[in-house]
């Protein structure tokens, strides 16, 4: 089913398991988790599913999105993005992920820079920490914890479609508004707010 939300739907979810009893099942819950590659192929191959691409329903006044399931229990999502739309500066959480673009194109400006993952509200960013990167059909990007970034469709006329894989699931999504050097943060989502 999908919906029109104005949330990242790029996250949701569960908190990471806790450890478990014996050091058999410690290695292969570990066996079991995706890799950076793994996520980064999934949705590589999911893109190019023209029939699932077109299933997107998609709305000129919002993103669309249709909830996938991904490798080893990670959370996947088909995204539909009108011209103009975009996520506004997040993060991630703990959890790694991987999107690629399956129509039109997207842009992204991501920081080179680790954040603190807790205690602050406003940072001032170094200069050279910012990096963008155009993402156009068929092209996609990897990225580890904590990665903080805007993802934008800049057509004024052509909608994109991109697939995203987070693992472990989402637990949160912090959401940042900029303003030149000044980054403060502006709210936390949990998994209810995009779900």
């Amino acid at each position: 089913m999908s919906s029109t939300h104005s949330a990242v739907p790029t996250a949701g979810s569960v908190p990471s398991p806790s450890a478990p009893a014996s050091s058999a099942s410690s290695s292969a819950t570990a066996a079991a988790a995706p890799t950076i590659a793994e996520l980064l192929e999934f949705v590589r191959s999911t893109a190019r599913d023209e029939a699932l691409i077109a299933s997107l329903p998609l709305d000129p006044d919002g993103r669309t999105w249709i909830r996938l399931d991904g490798p080893g229990g990670s959370e996947a999502w088909l995204i539909g993005w009108p011209p103009g739309t975009g996520t506004g500066w997040h993060d991630h959480a703990d959890s790694i992920g991987a999107f690629t673009t399956a129509a039109g194109a997207l842009k992204e400006h991501s920081l080179a820079v680790r954040l603190p993952t807790d205690g602050w509200k406003t940072l001032e960013l170094t200069d050279g920490v910012d990096r963008s990167r155009e993402l156009a059909t068929g092209q996609g990007r990897a990225f580890g914890q904590n990665h903080v970034h805007e993802v934008l469709n800049e057509s004024e006329d052509v909608h994109a479609v991109s697939v995203h894989a987070y693992y472990p699931p989402l637990p949160r999504i912090r959401r940042f508004s900029r303003t030149g050097a000044v980054l403060r943060l502006e709210q936390t989502e949990s998994p209810e707010d995009w779900q």
